[in-house]
């Protein structure tokens, strides 16, 4: 049984996805942001609690990702917020890596 089979979405493969770079995709209506932090993946939820702006694409320090409008920051690991304008964490996600291919899906029941 494939991962996609079982509700993971392909994010691409780790050729396509270098140390410092990142992509998103959707799960559904989940739009989730997939980082390669130093060769380590991490997935979280691409809406900043702050004002609902995409976090993709903002800067990112260490682990941590700035929100491009207001500069609120989020802990890439686990979602929780680092710097305010906000106060509420955003949703991580797991990621898994099959023959060569990287996957996460919105895991939240």
């Amino acid at each position: 049984m494939s991962l996609e089979s079982e509700g993971w979405v392909r994010v691409g493969t780790r050729s396509e996805m270098l140390p410092g770079e990142f992509r998103t995709v959707y799960d559904g209506d989940t739009p989730i942001a997939v980082y390669n932090i130093d060769g380590d993946l991490y997935a979280i939820e691409d809406v900043c609690t702050h004002d609902g702006g995409d976090l993709a694409g903002g800067e990112v320090h260490g682990f941590e990702v700035e929100c491009p409008r207001h500069g609120a920051r989020f802990d890439v690991r686990t979602g929780a917020v680092t710097a305010p304008p906000a106060y509420e964490p955003v949703a991580s996600f797991p990621v898994r890596e099959e023959d060569g291919a990287i996957f996460t899906r919105d895991d939240r029941d």
